[in-house]
């Protein structure tokens, strides 16, 4: 067992994982010599495939690779960005009897169902499994990163995958939290600043305003949007073809899984030319009924496209300047973060808006989320580096959380930017009709002044409230937030002291019962993928000998003998391979 805490970065296209080791950070590359992992999981006949692997097989068995994950995490199956997202996913998605999403896929002929979390477990377990390769050691303690305007649902959601594949997540940190963090650790900034870090990622959008003074990183605001990213600008690209395709041949491509497969790896590509070169080509052959697709799109003609996106971007800005309460001349930088942080057009439209600041580039987009995670994991190590060990870092709840009161009111207790942890205790609640037995406490978040319109975490109540006249009764509610962002909310009535209490891990649709399941089951898909592992190591193993073997009798010119080249024969012996390993 080591004293590491690795830092991952669970993205939505790609994660990232680190360690502190001494004084420094080390982003660590993965089996393919990569120091970023493609977030996918993909089914065969055969085997599990997790990351590149999966990624480059997508094209050819698009309804069993799963990719995006991130974008159902703490969701419910009706919620309009979820229809949205399924409408242009390869794979299936049912809705649970629960009433949220779950993946189907066809597994070893088997059609198997599996949550978000598992899935998202399954990329969680690979970066671990890096990180013992690359430390040699058992890993079981890590930071994870969470979009900054993930609710409290999604955190749960993220903590629970964590937990499924076997970490103990000491803590949820916000993505661009992480990224200041990075970057004051290189700056090691001595006088008082106002940093902006813009994340525009793959799936998820956040602005944090974060003041950082000799070693205190206090976030001051976020903003953003959970459902904003790079794969909303692919989406721009596959719906354009996808109409261009169909006016020109008269035949919908979205009917075939495949072919809208291997047109979004090539929007995927499209999207990344343009971020270099003014204009682009897609050359697509036999896309869908053997017709050939080849076409061509401008910068010019990509922005036009991508014209409400971009300008969503510049709204989490403005949200997060005023929630700081600060003018835009008081933003000392802008750190742009994140793969989608590539496109110009919206870097140039942020440098304008900050009255042509140049931009802030110098940590790595793809990597910096992962190294700050590793920083906050090497300080809450207990071992903490020189480095790192002056390091205090103030995080904030990211929505307003509070409680329906009379007439369908949201009555917020722990506002939006409040710094955590925090606790707040208010004792002015009271029943609303005479001899009233008990009350239901509904916890909602969000910024909406009536709880229809925000977000319901969950709900308790306090029974055996003593017969009296409505107002009389006094009702104390407390809510507690961890450093995770997680809520927990008790209350009790003063005269009687009946309590009731309710920790918002409920949000999550996981219960205890279905963690343990799903722990069960990733534990059987690890048996399943050593034996994999197990067969192919015994059959390089055995293919090697072949080789060598044939190597030295061709030295000796041997290989034309009659008996040796009967027993060499490539075919008969590739058949006694697989027959033996299997």
């Amino acid at each position: 067992m080591s004293d590491y805490v690795i830092g991952i970065d669970l993205g939505t296209g790609n994660s990232c994982v680190a360690v502190m080791k001494g004084d420094r950070v080390e982003v660590i590359a993965n089996s393919d010599g990569e120091r970023t992992t493609p977030s996918y999981v993909a089914f065969t006949d055969t085997e599990k495939l997790v990351g590149l692997a999966a990624k480059n097989q997508h094209a050819l068995n698009p309804k069993n690779t799963v990719y995006e994950v991130k974008r159902l995490m703490g969701r419910k199956f009706n919620e309009p960005e979820v229809q949205e997202d399924i409408k242009r996913f390869t794979y299936k998605v049912i809705c649970s009897n629960k009433g949220y999403p779950l993946i189907e896929v066809t597994y070893k002929g088997k059609v198997e169902h599996f949550t978000p979390e598992q899935i998202s477990a399954m990329i969680l377990t690979k970066m671990k499994e890096t990180a013992e390769e690359y430390l040699g050691c058992k890993i079981t303690r890590a930071v994870i990163t969470v979009p900054a305007y993930f609710n409290d649902a999604q955190r749960q959601a993220t903590k629970d995958a964590g937990i499924i594949a076997g970490l103990k997540v000491e803590r949820l940190i916000a993505e661009p939290t992480s990224s200041v963090l990075a970057y004051g650790l290189d700056k090691s900034l001595k006088t008082s600043q106002n940093v902006m870090i813009v994340d525009p990622g793959s799936g998820t959008y956040d602005v944090s305003i974060i003041n950082v003074d000799e070693g205190v990183f206090e976030v001051k605001a976020t903003s953003g949007d959970s459902h904003l990213g790079g794969s909303d600008f692919d989406a721009v690209l596959i719906d354009y073809f996808a109409k261009m395709f169909e006016k020109k041949y008269h035949k919908n491509l979205r009917t075939s899984a495949k072919a809208m497969g291997r047109l979004k790896t090539a929007c995927e590509r499209t999207k990344k030319t343009l971020s270099n070169s003014t204009a682009a080509t897609v050359e697509i052959d036999q896309l869908y009924e053997g017709i050939d697709f080849y076409t061509s799109i401008t910068r010019a003609k990509f922005e036009d496209l991508s014209s409400t996106l971009l300008k969503k971007h510049l709204t989490s800005i403005e949200q997060a300047l005023n929630d700081a309460k600060l003018d835009k001349t008081m933003i000392s930088e802008v750190i742009m973060t994140g793969g989608t942080s590539r496109i110009p057009k919206l870097c140039q439209m942020i440098s304008e808006y900050f009255n042509g600041k140049t931009l802030n580039k110098s940590i790595n987009p793809d990597e910096c989320v992962a190294y700050g995670a590793a920083v906050q994991g090497d300080i809450l190590s207990g071992n903490a580096s020189k480095s790192t060990q002056d390091i205090l870092l103030l995080d904030v709840t990211p929505l307003s959380l509070g409680i329906e009161t009379a007439g369908g009111v949201m009555t917020v207790l722990i506002p939006k930017n409040s710094t955590i942890p925090c606790r707040k205790v208010e004792s002015n609640f009271t029943t609303y009709a005479d001899n009233q037995p008990g009350v239901t406490i509904q916890v909602y978040q969000g910024e909406s002044s009536m709880c229809v319109r925000n977000t319901k975490l969950g709900e308790f109540q306090i029974m055996g409230i003593p017969p009296a006249r409505k107002g009389q009764p006094r009702i104390e509610i407390t809510f507690d937030i961890d450093a995770n962002g997680i809520l927990q909310v008790s209350a009790k009535e003063l005269t009687s002291n009946k309590s009731g209490n309710i920790t918002i891990s409920n949000s999550s649709k996981l219960s205890q019962k279905d963690i343990d399941e799903a722990i069960r089951r990733a534990e059987q898909f690890k048996e399943e993928d050593d034996k994999n592992k197990e067969k192919f190591e015994a059959k390089n193993k055995l293919e090697s000998t072949y080789y060598s073997l044939k190597s030295q009798l061709e030295e000796y010119k041997l290989d034309t003998n009659p008996e040796f080249k009967d027993i060499m024969d490539c075919d008969r012996f590739n058949c006694y391979l697989f027959s033996s390993i299997e």
